[in-house]
């Protein structure tokens, strides 16, 4: 049985069609993805209760996979550092190939099915972590050899695929399935494929951040000012949370270094 991201597009004759025409049929199809995505919320709930417990207890997240999957993995793990504060070894985003494929592919570098466990004893890997591997087609040798790898050992795994039932699927201790359909291009799973990861690693490494304390209220009152737009965001914030002038916020922040902690002193010095 073909895989279903590899299964032949519902479109035919694409280079036939107008610009306009590619544009929707790609849109239509990309309206699929979210209600995808919504069908395995109960096992991405159960991912982040058991990364919440074990962040808590000094536990990391690992993302392992290849090409695209690779890449949105380093993507995510890049973004937790800046928004919310966090040591940039807590979350780490590996691919195969290493670093330089993050922009050129590395020819054959998925096929080796020992590289991911390797990559991830050069991190002290252990029992408080959990390892995430992420593959569309469910079968990339270097994930599949990494989650398994990592399950043997005693760490928890989980697997997102956009192909049910595969192997990453059955390996995985908690399968994330996101079944998008074919593709718009024959097998092209950087299109729905990707866009389905991107949403789920969203919705795994912000609710993990919201639940280990990071965000107050709906504010990213950890986020690290390393830039004029970040510190006029952490005024507003501290505007809006204390209801004190801008002149005000802005003292506080430069002299507390962090929106979190200029909030906290305000809110003593109030008797708040």
């Amino acid at each position: 049985m073909t895989k279903i991201t590899e299964q032949s597009s519902l479109y035919d004759n694409l280079e036939d069609m107008s610009s306009k025409e590619i544009l929707t049929h790609m849109n239509n199809e990309d309206k699929k993805v979210a209600l995808a995505v919504e069908k395995v919320i109960p096992q991405v709930s159960i991912l982040v209760d058991e990364l919440t417990k074990r962040f808590l207890d000094g536990g990391r997240l690992f993302y392992i996979g290849a090409g695209t999957s690779g890449r949105l993995g380093i993507l995510d793990a890049s973004e937790i550092p800046p928004t919310y504060g966090m040591p940039f070894d807590r979350v780490i985003g590996l691919i195969a190939g290493g670093d330089g494929a993050i922009r050129k592919a590395v020819e054959f570098a998925e096929d080796d099915t020992e590289q991911a466990w390797e990559d991830l004893l050069e991190y002290d890997i252990n029992t408080k972590d959990v390892v995430v591997g992420i593959a569309a087609s469910g079968t990339t040798p270097y994930v599949l050899g990494g989650v398994k790898a990592a399950k043997e050992h005693g760490i928890l795994t989980a697997g997102i695929t956009n192909n049910p039932g595969s192997p990453l699927a059955v390996e995985a201790e908690i399968p994330i399935e996101i079944n998008v359909g074919p593709e718009f291009v024959t097998g092209s799973t950087r299109m729905k494929s990707g866009t389905s990861q991107k949403l789920v690693l969203n919705m795994i490494s912000t609710a993990l951040m919201i639940r280990i304390g990071r965000v107050e209220g709906n504010k990213m009152v950890n986020m690290q000012l390393n830039n004029n737009k970040l510190v006029d965001r952490g005024i507003r914030f501290i505007v809006e949370d204390q209801g004190v002038d801008e002149e005000t916020a802005s003292a506080y922040l430069k002299k507390f270094g962090s929106v979190k902690k200029a909030i906290a002193v305000l809110r003593e010095n109030r008797g708040v």
